[in-house]
């Protein structure tokens, strides 16, 4: 679900030239599976489609490629850090939460919504949603450093 609501909220700022969105599991269970159909549910109530997608893995030589790295909980957040080949890499993973303003730390996991109810998926697109701002300010202030 963040895949494609940040690629939209990175549309939206006019950065869709300039950000790469996409998104990958840490485990290998889900390989080539299509979206949760609940997640796709809430996807498309909000307007954003989502057929295309297909699960992968998390590609370790992708540190070298990618700016920011964004985990949904702590296990996944664990899972990366270990993974990371040195300290510029593991800098570079943070907890999608890190970046809402109003979320309390040490709480700052999202769960995954697979295991509940169709309400969970929504919950999960209100907690998403309230980091977006957050970092899309923070993709837009590295660009500025990059470019300015």
């Amino acid at each position: 679900m963040a895949e494609f609501m940040l690629r939209k909220a990175f549309e939206n700022e006019q950065l869709r030239e300039q950000v790469e969105v996409d998104s990958a599991a840490t485990s290998r269970w889900e390989i080539g599976s299509p979206i949760d159909p609940r997640a796709a549910s809430v996807l498309s109530q909000h307007g954003l489609g989502s057929e295309s997608h297909r699960a992968r893995q998390f590609d370790r030589s992708w540190f070298d490629d990618r700016d920011l790295i964004l985990a949904l909980d702590d296990g996944h957040l664990g899972e990366l850090r270990e993974w990371a080949p040195n300290a510029d890499s593991t800098a570079k993973i943070h907890l999608v939460r890190e970046f809402d303003p109003e979320a309390v730390d040490g709480d700052l996991s999202i769960a995954d919504p697979w295991y509940g109810s169709s309400e969970d998926f929504e919950r999960t697109w209100d907690l998403i949603s309230a980091a977006i701002p957050g970092i899309v300010g923070y993709v837009q202030k590295q660009l500025s450093h990059t470019t300015g």
